[in-house]
């Protein structure tokens, strides 16, 4: 059977991913991504939407995202979607959407800032860094 839950988003990160896990094979990242869409409005006008993205990552990708990405570059992922449920401070039921990354493609960071990766690299759960 193939596999049917699947995302592809291309975008910057909205913030330095932070370490939520304990910095081994166990290792938890969570970050934003933003994604835009251009439009015309209804007045003919060009517009930008942006969509902001929950993205968490595991074990070995995890570590290289803290190693290597910070916020604002650019970057291509592939994952799922899940959506958890949680209970809050207050004791209400919440529910979070998140994308699962599968693999990553680092892009490169903001032109002003430079980048850590001067051509793409991407880089999955199973394979070797190649860094």
């Amino acid at each position: 059977m193939s596999k049917t839950n699947s995302v592809r988003l291309i975008g910057h990160l909205g913030q330095t991913p932070k370490l939520v896990g304990n910095g081994d094979q166990s290792s938890v990242v969570s970050f934003t991504l933003a994604t835009n869409e251009t439009y015309k409005d209804a007045q003919g006008n060009k517009a930008t939407r942006t969509e902001w993205h929950n993205i968490v990552s595991f074990g070995r990708v995890a570590n290289l995202i803290i190693q290597y990405c910070k916020q604002g570059d650019f970057i291509m992922l592939n994952g799922r979607i899940q959506t958890r449920q949680y209970t809050n401070k207050e004791g209400q039921q919440r529910y979070v959407t998140e994308i699962i990354t599968e693999e990553i493609l680092f892009l490169g960071g903001r032109k002003s800032e430079g980048s850590t990766f001067t051509e793409p690299v991407m880089i999955t759960q199973d394979d070797k860094a190649p860094f």
